[in-house]
């Protein structure tokens, strides 16, 4: 019969007590988060979103997007591009404005539209292509720095730089590249 001292009892019992503790001790990370995580991403995200804007009970803009990703600050993505329809003072169709993705800067109202970036007139078949282009609602302006084409009846006109009216009834190419025919004559 094996007899157990009590005191060397005592003394394993404290032993396995103190590396029980060491070893919860070590395992403790006391390391805390110094700062709460934030999301920066959107708060609300839409799907096959068609949006129509009105002044005066006459149809102004249509505005068509596969996805629209809105953030907490105004701001809007529309990541699988976007499609605009201009319409004039009796609701006619005039121009149009597609680009593969778009950006609405709510602090700036303005829009930015990337990738392949086309406006349209519909009533004198211009058509301007660019990869970049912004556009202020407010003044009804478009313009960007890089390098564009637009297409006239009989014209191909390219250059780098751009301000324009919206539906492209007026416009200057800051500077324009390639051969091209100029007319004295005042149009209107």
């Amino acid at each position: 019969m094996i007899r157990f001292d009590s005191s060397y009892f005592i003394l394993v019992t404290r032993m396995v007590c103190v590396m029980v503790s060491m070893f919860f001790i070590a395992s403790c990370d006391r390391k805390e988060n110094p700062n709460p995580v934030v999301y920066n991403g959107p708060m609300r995200e839409a799907e096959n979103v068609t949006m129509l804007y009105t002044e005066k009970d006459v149809l102004k803009m249509k505005m068509i997007g596969k996805k629209v990703l809105e953030f907490d600050n105004g701001d809007k993505e529309f990541p699988e591009g976007l499609f605009l329809e201009f319409y004039d003072e009796e609701g006619e169709l005039t121009s149009t404005l597609t680009a593969n993705h778009a950006y609405f800067f709510k602090k700036d109202y303005q829009w930015r539209g990337r990738g392949h970036v086309e406006v349209k007139n519909l009533e004198t078949q211009e058509q301007l292509n660019t990869e970049e282009l912004y556009w202020k609602p407010d003044t009804k302006r478009i313009f960007t720095d890089k390098f564009v084409t637009i297409r006239e009846v009989a014209d191909i006109i390219y250059g780098e730089g751009l301000d324009a009216a919206q539906d492209l009834s007026d416009y200057r190419i800051r500077r324009p590249v390639g051969e091209f025919e100029a007319s004295d004559e005042q149009d209107k």
